[in-house]
């Protein structure tokens, strides 16, 4: 199938928001699996955080050495090749006898799912001006929705065949989208800058934060929601797997469908962003992501107040992360890959730092900490956006 230069079908954005949700599913499969993980290996539940920042230090470093050469190579050819690797990277894991080669098998497992970032600056590239809000809004819906149901269906796995067998299913299902992708992809060799070489262009991403304060500000709003996102769902499954409640693996991860429900209604802030509403959006979203750790708090007392919580939670940072993309992608049409990559590298950041506080305060304070953590970072997002207003006008 072969898509025009700005053109991109329905279908086919929809299938690309599948396969970016699988592929960033990889990373967040341990997330209701940590218990169970650190049991097995005998990792204290001060330390098993670590399992989650090892991978996101790794997609880190994926996105500032490998999202690049979007801008440099044929994408297509780039895409397929990741997601080869990418099913050697949870066979290792999966396989894994001790805690060395399991660290192993997700560092790779984070480096490779950085392909999420290529597909959306591939569709953004093929969607065209007019759209690329409302196409980067669908796109990234699948990534939020894939980090969200990854805790289901790590958890209804688990509880059938043990945590291994999650990444054994999950390397197929890549094996899979590989060919879809090779089926469906147009070739797409980026028109780099005269004598643009891999150094050079490596540069080139330090230099567009140098350049662009739009992509500055952004990219700190990603790093900001994205510890709130992770303060959240790393150390969920601490207390719902804890007495009193003592919940099973596959009704934890169930946590995950209300997410995703609030993340898919979200998809909009792309057609907001597309009419100049990014601002607006992403004022009420921060708001409302501050609101929501009030019913999360009492997760402990009220299942139900936790499933109002999880669902604004993620409405709001999908919101704003949509408004994000879309807004720094109409900077430089042609260094599309690379803004991608400086943004991401500040959503990595701001992940695995919520991932390895959670659970140490959680080791040290409990639930009610972890919330007032949550809230913290959420009320600076806040307040830098509203510092920062003025300055994203101009």
């Amino acid at each position: 199938m072969k898509q025009s230069a700005a053109t991109l079908s329905r279908p086919v954005t929809l299938l690309l928001a599948v396969a970016c949700g699988l592929a960033v599913a990889n990373i967040y499969f341990a997330q209701p699996l940590l218990d169970e993980i650190a049991s097995e290996f005998g990792i204290a539940h001060s330390s098993v955080g670590f399992i989650i920042t090892i991978t996101q230090i790794s997609y880190a470093l994926g996105l500032f050495f490998l999202v690049p050469l979007g801008d440099l190579v044929d994408r297509r050819r780039l895409v397929i090749s990741m997601l080869m690797l990418s099913v050697l990277g949870l066979l290792v894991t999966g396989w894994a006898p001790n805690s060395i080669v399991l660290f192993a098998g997700l560092a790779a497992v984070g480096l490779l799912a950085v392909v999420v970032q290529v597909l959306v600056a591939f569709a953004a590239d093929l969607a065209g001006t007019a759209k690329r809000g409302s196409a980067v809004g669908v796109v990234t819906s699948g990534v939020v929705t894939g980090i969200l149901l990854a805790r289901t269906v790590a958890g209804i796995l688990t509880d059938l065949g043990g945590w291994r067998t999650v990444y054994f299913v999950s390397s197929v299902l890549t094996l899979v989208t590989a060919y879809a992708m090779f089926k469906v992809l147009p070739s797409r060799h980026q028109k780099a800058e005269p004598a643009l070489t891999y150094p050079k262009l490596l540069r080139s991403v330090l230099a567009l934060f140098a350049q662009e304060p739009l992509l500055r500000i952004r990219a700190v709003l990603a790093m900001l929601i994205f510890a709130a996102f992770s303060i959240l769902w790393t150390s969920l499954v601490l207390p719902l797997s804890e007495p009193p409640l003592s919940l099973s693996h596959t009704v934890i991860g169930a946590f995950g469908l209300a997410g995703a429900a609030g993340a898919l209604s979200a998809a909009r802030a792309g057609y907001l962003a597309d009419r100049g509403l990014g601002q607006r959006t992403t004022g009420l979203a921060l708001v409302l992501l501050l609101a929501s750790w009030l019913p999360i708090a009492f997760v402990e007392h009220s299942l139900w107040l936790l499933v109002i919580g999880v669902i604004a939670l993620d409405f709001a940072v999908q919101a704003v992360h949509v408004t994000n993309q879309s807004m720094i992608m109409g900077v430089r049409p042609e260094s599309r890959s690379r803004l991608t990559a400086g943004y991401m590298i500040f959503y990595s950041i701001g992940s695995a730092s919520g991932a390895i506080a959670s659970t140490v305060v959680y080791s040290h304070a409990g639930w009610s900490a972890v919330s007032l953590l949550g809230a913290a970072v959420s009320a600076l997002a806040l307040i830098f956006w509203a510092a920062t207003r003025r300055i994203t006008a101009r």
